[in-house]
């Protein structure tokens, strides 16, 4: 079998629409563009070489034990009732065949069962992870953090279970047909109960699917609301102990939970009466087979030896009838799973990477909203009476919110290679868990595709003044989540230079020094512009220490660019602008700016 999880899990929206799977991942649009159904139907679809493998041998498995009823008949009508010894031997040994042949071919149904389950699951984390990581900062837009980290944990369970249920579901629906057949050839009557009684079955057992559905569907999204909630509360546990929350929301959590745990009791009510419903209505056609097969038998019009058989026609089938109902289950809850999937992979990025435009490095970036030019080849600094009015223009610049962003003249969607060429780094990003290295130096981070080489790394993080943090821990030192391990302004500084060492065409940091002391910011506001030499650069910042160094500040003020010039000359001329850079009024606030502007 092939190693999972796979290189190229594939595109569920263009084998869906009936194309080929694209070599490249990025060029799969991501979209799922289809209903739940429809997403399953393209798994079979990617695994029918093992998924018919394994259903064919579950029909082997099935009908091996279909017809020892028939092998154990046979021995006694015509080996013990007619005493003929040979006989039973022969119908004993074909019993035994039956019975190698189950166990070799039920061992490798499930090998195959389970290998189908693990290879939905990792494709559907593979699609999932490639689409989170195609829409970048639309994704906490659309979805919380707590609905990806569910579909992760326990969707991609149920879409495997679908795949796993094929080889036995297979096999059961085999099953039935030959032994209706069986009894059709020996005994019309008999044949007939079973041939109506199966559809009859599953039309009775279909009303119990919606309910199970809909209690399912309403469970799985109270799942998602409170594993959102889980992540922002580990999230901002510090701050809340700080403030002396933690008792209020740890009893809206319990609360949220409660309700979890009550969808879930409904879930489970729902589903204890569809499995009810597989061992009742299943047992009462097993009864009505034994009846009338008794009944038979006393008219004579059956064997002693064709009643035992027949009897264990009908113990058997509940094996059978009761897979069909398991196999109902599981699809209701892989539809409901695989919807959440489709969900995620229906969102399109706020700036698709669909443009061709290729504007030279040092082109012009203007955002029209606000009046901004950022000319190239300079550091600008961005001072904003309300901080909000900054983080919006930085979002336009990316590509993360709407508006009119030109790029040399070009309009900022029908610029290729966006994310690459303009990085935005905020506060909010967080450092990869793994070796140290990789974290502050992705591969494909750069705008060439490639790792920035150790001597760049060296460089950004001199820039970042984060050598002592690297020092202390070595650059091979392994990171956790989110870089727990480091304390707020060494994450911070380690951020900014992961964003200098991919050395983008334009960079824009916000508030890249709010964490860091004076003194440390003063030297990176002094290493900023020369590890930026010749390239664009935009710092969203009211630190007069940084707006100092650069060679242009535009003053904001509700959304537009009211003022422009040298950190020294808007304190002179511009009363807001110094109102906003010592903003409180401190003392300490006023003496950095007088000084930063002497």
């Amino acid at each position: 079998m092939k190693p999972l999880p796979e290189k190229d899990p594939g595109s569920p929206g263009d084998l869906v629409r009936g194309g080929t799977t694209p070599r490249n991942p990025r060029s799969a649009s991501g979209a799922g563009r289809g209903s739940p159904a429809r997403y399953l139907l393209w798994l079979l679809r990617v695994q029918w070489r093992s998924c018919a493998a394994g259903a064919a041998l579950g029909v082997e498995w099935m009908l091996a034990q279909a017809l020892m009823p028939a092998a154990i008949g046979r021995a006694l009508g015509e080996g013990v009732a007619a005493r003929d010894e040979r006989a039973l031997v022969t119908w004993c040994a074909v019993l035994l065949g039956l019975g190698v042949v189950q166990a070799v071919t039920g061992a490798v149904r499930h090998r195959f069962a389970v290998f189908n389950w693990l290879a939905a699951s990792y494709r559907t984390v593979q699609i999932v992870t490639r689409q989170a990581t195609r829409l970048g900062g639309t994704l906490p837009k659309r979805l919380s953090a707590g609905e990806v980290v569910s579909i992760g944990m326990s969707d991609v369970v149920h879409i495997g279970g679908a795949l796993d249920i094929v080889s036995r579901g297979s096999g059961a629906v085999v099953a039935i047909v030959a032994v209706a057949a069986i009894l059709l050839s020996t005994s019309p009557p008999l044949g007939l109960i079973v041939l109506v009684g199966v559809p009859l079955i599953l039309v009775i057992a279909a009303p119990l699917l919606r309910p199970f559905r809909d209690r399912e569907l309403a469970h799985r999204e109270l799942v998602g609301e409170l594993s959102s909630h889980a992540t922002d509360l580990v999230a901002g546990l510090r701050v809340l102990r700080g403030i002396g929350g933690e008792p209020l929301f740890s009893g809206r959590y319990r609360a949220e939970s409660q309700r979890v745990r009550a969808a879930g009791v409904a879930v489970a009510r729902a589903e204890t009466r569809l499995n009810g419903a597989e061992v009742l209505l299943p047992g009462l056609l097993i009864a009505l087979v034994t009846w009338a097969g008794a009944r038979f038998a006393v008219a004579g019009t059956i064997g002693v030896g064709e009643l035992v058989a027949f009897y264990g026609y009908a113990v058997f089938l509940i094996i059978p009838l009761k897979t069909l109902g398991e196999a109902a289950g599981k699809i209701t809850k892989a539809l409901v799973a695989a919807g959440r999937v489709t969900a995620l992979l229906e969102i399109d990025p706020e700036l698709p990477n669909t443009g061709t435009a290729r504007p030279a490095a040092t082109a012009e970036l203007v955002d029209i909203a606000s009046g901004l030019v950022v000319r190239p080849g300079r550091v600008t600094g961005i001072a904003a009476a309300d901080p909000r009015d900054a983080q919006a223009i930085a979002d336009r610049l990316g590509g993360y919110a709407p508006g009119d962003v030109d790029f040399g003249g070009v309009p900022l969607h029908n610029v290729a290679d966006v994310r690459k060429r303009i990085l935005v780094a905020v506060n909010e990003d967080r450092l990869f868990a793994g070796p140290l290295a990789e974290s502050l130096a992705p591969e494909g981070d750069r705008k060439d595709g490639g790792a920035a080489p150790r001597a760049a790394v060296h460089a950004a993080l001199r820039a970042a003044c984060a050598e002592d943090v690297v020092e202390s821990v070595g650059l091979d030192a392994h990171v956790a989540e989110a870089g727990r391990e480091f304390s707020g302004g060494q994450q911070q500084r380690l951020r900014l230079a992961r964003a200098l060492a991919a050395d983008p065409d334009v960079l824009v940091l916000v508030e890249p020094t709010s964490a860091v002391d004076a003194h440390t910011e003063a030297r990176i506001a002094g290493r900023l512009g020369p590890a930026r030499a010749g390239r664009t650069t935009v710092v969203c910042t009211t630190s007069p220490l940084l707006l100092d160094r650069a060679d242009h500040v535009a003053f904001v003020q509700d959304g537009q660019v009211v003022a422009e010039g040298t950190h020294r000359d808007l304190l002179d001329f511009e009363p807001r602008y110094t109102a906003t850079v010592t903003r409180g009024g401190s003392a300490p606030a006023r003496e950095t700016a007088g000084r930063a502007g002497t």
